[in-house]
């Protein structure tokens, strides 16, 4: 399996974005986004912190996306 990219929170949203996600919400740092069909996930957006591996990995299941078609979307 391929390593997860090393990418701010702000960056993982905009890949997201690209997907068809929106930020519904934010709640102090946290961004909650949303998909038309129903998929959501929460991205911590700390300043000058990458997303940690189990995070990375955690959120890919929540948006039901494989590494590789995130990998196509960065």
């Amino acid at each position: 399996m391929a390593r997860h990219p090393r990418l701010r929170g702000r960056e993982l949203i905009a890949a997201l974005k690209s997907a068809g996600f929106t930020v519904a919400r934010t709640k102090g740092s946290h961004h909650f986004l949303k998909h038309p069909d129903g998929r959501a996930t929460v991205v911590p957006v700390h300043a000058g912190e990458t997303i940690g591996p189990g995070l990375y990995n955690k959120i890919l299941r929540d948006v039901d996306i494989t590494n590789e078609e995130f990998f196509r979307l960065i």
